[in-house]
Order: C-alpha cells, then structure tokens, then sequence
C-alpha cells in the first residue's frame, strides 16, 4: 500500500486554509499543517519533511510565496504548487524561478486540486534528485547534527537554521528567523579582546570562504562565551548564481581549547 502523502499548506486567509485542508482529508492526504508566512513556510519544510507544499503567493510576513518556494525547492526539492488570485506575466515568470508542479488559480475545485496534486507528486516522483545535490546538505542530517548550521540571505537575514542552533545561541527562535546575523551571531576574538566583522559582506561580496577558527568566541544570548570554529561560504542556486550564505559553526571540545591555550 503506498504511504498517505503528506501535505504542507501555505496560505494566510483561515478560511481558505481551512477549505483546502476539508478538500486534502477528504482526498485522504494527511495534513501536516498551515503557515501563514514565507519564512515560516522554509522553517516548518524542514521540519516536517512535507511530500508537497501548497504555496499561496501572496503572504503576510517578510517574503511572499515566490520567494519561500524558492527557497524550498533549492533547499530541500520539495515539489510546490502554487495558489493565487493573481496572474501577470511578471509574476509567472517570478515562479517559474522556484520551479513549480502546478500553478492554481483561486477559486479552484476540489477536482482541480486533487488532479493538479496527483500530477505534481507523479512528476515529482519521476525526477532524479541526488543527495549531494543539496546546496547545504541532506536536510535530515542537517537537522540533526550537534552543530549550529544558518542560512541567511546575501543580505544577511537568516532564511533557515537547524534546532541546535537555538541551544549554542541560547536564543529564542523568534529572536532568530529573519533577523540579521550580525544580531544573532557575536563574534569575539578572545586574545585581542576585539569584535570579529560580521562576515556576510566579505561572503558576498568578494564571493570568498571566511573561516574564523582561531581565538574565535560565540557570545551567547545570556553572555556565555563559547570557543567555535565559524565558517561562512557562499551557496549557489542550480544556474549557479549567489543564492545566500551558508554559516556553520562548531563548538570546540574541551581537548581542542586545551590544545589552543597552550599555541
């Protein structure tokens, strides 16, 4: 028997959202939830590993539907189809950017929901995706690791980050999603008793790899300072255009803060 697929809806209107999710139970498809903004859309996919994203393109919050699908599909290639009131060619040409299964226009049927559904999760099935096609890495393991993994934006607001960053930061996640890095991230050389440059703008910019591994501190959100490696390299979308910043950033073993007092 084939697994129940499992559906991830995007949509800020309640009552929309909740006609979807009686036309998907009705269908059989399992529901995993509804967000109502693009940033929350990125955070939630990674989460709960979605078979589809319903994506409505016009959302409140800080990016609209385009810009979360975009980001979806390059992250993780979950298949999108998209859901709208609207339709210009400047838009259509925006979505075709994140690679869409579908493009519904409102008001819709249940019949051409479901058969747009059944295309895109047949479509998406017959795609050849490898793992190492991942621009940051399998999102599982990602998700997992014992290590802060950040996304942000070439303007440095963070699109994404996995569940330990929130316990090396000491942060709360709302004080993470979309803000700046610089505002989450405080950088301290411990030997020279200086701040470290935010290193989003020499990523972008100069399109470099910047790695602070030595006398490097984290400053926690509670005034904890925490000795990590911090990398920050550029990623690249699949026509190879800057898509955002990939920071990792990895606590020090006692053994590894031994061994560097002692340099």
């Amino acid at each position: 028997m084939a697994p129940v697929p499992r559906i991830l809806i995007v949509e800020d209107d309640e009552i929309i959202s909740n006609l979807i999710t009686i036309m998907l139970e009705q269908k059989g498809y399992h529901v995993l939830g509804s967000v109502v903004s693009g940033e929350e859309a990125i955070l939630k996919s990674a989460e709960l590993e979605p078979d589809l994203v319903l994506m409505d393109i016009n959302l409140c919050g800080f990016m609209d539907g385009v810009s979360a699908a975009r980001y979806i599909f390059q992250f993780f290639h979950y298949p999108i189809i998209f859901l709208t009131a609207l339709c210009d060619d400047t838009l259509l040409e925006r979505a075709k950017s994140s690679q869409p299964y579908g493009y519904l226009m409102k008001p819709f049927t249940y019949k051409e929901l479901t058969s747009n559904i059944q295309m895109a999760l047949y479509n998406h099935s017959m795609r050849d995706f490898k793992t190492d096609k991942y621009l940051f890495g399998d999102p599982k393991k990602v998700m997992s690791a014992l290590e802060a993994v950040i996304v942000t934006d070439t303007k440095g607001r963070i699109l994404f980050f996995n569940p330990y960053t929130i316990r090396l930061l000491e942060i709360p996640e709302k004080q993470i999603l979309m803000n700046h890095l610089k505002n989450v991230v405080t950088l301290f050389n411990n030997k020279t008793n200086e701040p470290i440059d935010d290193p989003i703008p020499h990523v972008v910019n100069q399109m470099i790899v910047v790695i602070n591994e030595f006398n490097t501190d984290i400053i926690t959100n509670n005034g904890k300072h925490r000795m990590a490696t911090v990398i920050a390299r550029p990623i690249k979308d699949d026509h190879n255009d800057l898509f955002g910043v990939f920071v990792h950033i990895k606590e020090k073993t006692p053994d590894q803060i031994k061994m560097s007092k002692r340099a």
